[in-house]
């Protein structure tokens, strides 16, 4: 049950765990309608205008957690799915006339404006909604500053101007150039943007007693407190899972294979990227699609991973769990079955951790499947450290030159300078999110909360090299890392 105080983030994680505590019991179907009750009891309405209202967008919320569109004729596949009826508190008109305006005889505001939108009244002047274009010629020229711009935060958040609206004013997502960065996701002060579930198919799948291993994201490690990946294994495990796997241990793998793809490319005098952010990969791919050529070869973390516990696992069904929104497109939009089967994010496993009324634990356990760089791939930077390591690893020295972009701007930026044949560097390391995925929009923690404890789990870790941890899982295990 909620309370007044509830945050939008209680929110959502509140719908995630009831219906993964009912799809584990085996009766969602049957309670799917009792759920927006149990969350919003009333008769006194918390946040909107009314209980109904609430208990509307709690209904649209558990369609997208069950992995669907939350309106039912209005299905689409994209991961980015709007919640129309929460979709309305936001301000409709993006210039609006403050209280400072001085009603100035210069009426640089309306000189400004081409569309005949702002007129003077009495008190000050007004901007003619129907006529305003959202130019913000009129914002610029104001000298009291007393024109706000109140853009959308989901819009302002978007780094591809994948955000629309529709004749109502409520937001749609256009698919044609959406990234599924998730940015949107994370920036909706109401909550009505939300990332498509496959925790429902997940959890059936446990249900029905096949052998389902969890893959965890190297920005696991301080999500979950001060507890080892041996803790979060026991834990996993005990949600149903066969067993859990270190996804640094592949993050090792695409280091190897990055490594010499690059001095291929560098003895070439070809420029390169990295293509283990599926967000950056599609930003190539949508809007800058003639770079193409220029993305490595090499499989994600995420795809070498699943891909080495179906060879280890035959028949195994693969689910990465991390922050990241993106992975779930990787997932849809694989043509083939060498990728993830599924992917979760870490709030999507503290529901299920909640449902099952498991509590992690701390023990003298270890398990370290991937070395300290493999660990620290999920951080902006850590792809490059890697490759750099195996270079050193491999007694080969390479001169070359990364722009390690940490955020969309910048890669937006090295991307265009690459595109004009202007970019100073050889390599350019992709990360979408601000800091690298351990700032992913599906984390329980934002990197600077969960640090000391991330920090503290890498003080343990040992030493070991990137080739000399790959060499036994090689020696027995035969795979391709390469995307096609």
């Amino acid at each position: 049950m909620l309370t007044k105080d509830a945050t939008i983030v209680e929110v959502k994680h509140e719908v995630l765990y009831h219906v993964a505590q009912h799809a584990y019991a085996g009766d969602l179907e049957e309670k799917r309608e009792q759920i927006p009750y149990d969350i919003i009891p009333g008769p006194q309405a918390n946040f909107r205008c009314c209980i109904y209202k609430e208990r509307e967008i709690v209904r649209q919320r558990i369609r997208v957690a069950e992995g669907r569109s939350p309106i039912q004729d209005k299905e689409n596949r994209n991961i980015v799915q709007v919640v129309e009826s929460a979709c309305e508190g936001c301000p409709i008109n993006r210039y609006v006339v403050t209280d400072n305006c001085q009603r100035c005889m210069s009426r640089k505001c309306q000189q400004a404006c081409k569309f005949n939108a702002i007129s003077m009244q009495k008190d000050k002047a007004v901007i003619d909604t129907q006529l305003c274009k959202e130019c913000g010629k009129c914002y610029q020229a104001c000298p009291y500053n007393a024109i706000a711009d109140l853009m959308r935060p989901c819009k302002r958040s978007c780094p591809v101007d994948a955000i629309k609206m529709d004749e109502n004013k409520v937001v749609v997502v256009d698919e044609e150039k959406c990234i599924h960065c998730g940015q949107c996701i994370k920036n909706c002060p109401f909550g009505a943007i939300m990332d498509r579930s496959f925790m429902v198919s997940v959890i059936n799948l446990i249900n029905e007693g096949l052998p389902v291993y969890a893959m965890i994201a190297p920005a696991g490690e301080g999500q979950f407190g001060n507890f080892s990946m041996a803790d979060l294994r026991d834990a996993v495990k005990q949600l149903g899972f066969a067993d859990m796997y270190e996804v640094a241990l592949a993050a090792d793998m695409v280091a190897d294979s990055e490594a010499r793809e690059w001095l291929e490319a560098y003895g070439e005098g070809k420029k390169m990227t990295t293509s283990c952010c599926p967000a950056f990969v599609t930003m190539i791919d949508k809007h800058f699609p003639q770079l193409k050529e220029h993305v490595s070869t090499t499989v994600s973390p995420m795809a070498a991973m699943a891909r080495y516990i179906r060879a280890k696992h035959p028949g195994a069904i693969t689910v990465f769990i991390g922050p990241c929104i993106a992975k779930k497109h990787e997932v849809l939009e694989s043509l083939t079955q060498e990728n993830a089967d599924y992917a979760l994010t870490y709030e999507e496993l503290d529901a299920m951790l909640r449902a099952r009324n498991v509590t992690l634990q701390s023990s003298d356990a270890v398990l370290q499947q991937g070395s300290i760089y493999g660990k620290k791939f999920s951080a902006s930077g850590g792809v490059t450290a890697a490759v750099v390591k195996t270079f050193q690893e491999m007694n080969v020295s390479a001169d070359v030159n990364v722009a390690q972009c940490n955020g969309a701007a910048e890669c937006k930026k090295a991307l265009l300078m690459m595109k004009v044949g202007k970019l100073p560097e050889d390599f350019i390391e992709g990360m979408v999110c601000e800091g690298g995925c351990v700032n992913g929009p599906g984390s329980i923690k934002p990197e600077m909360q969960s640090r000391k404890d991330r920090l503290a789990l890498f003080s343990k870790a040992d030493n070991r090299g990137i080739l000399e941890n790959i060499a036994p899982h090689y020696d027995s295990i035969k795979i391709s890392l390469h995307r096609k």
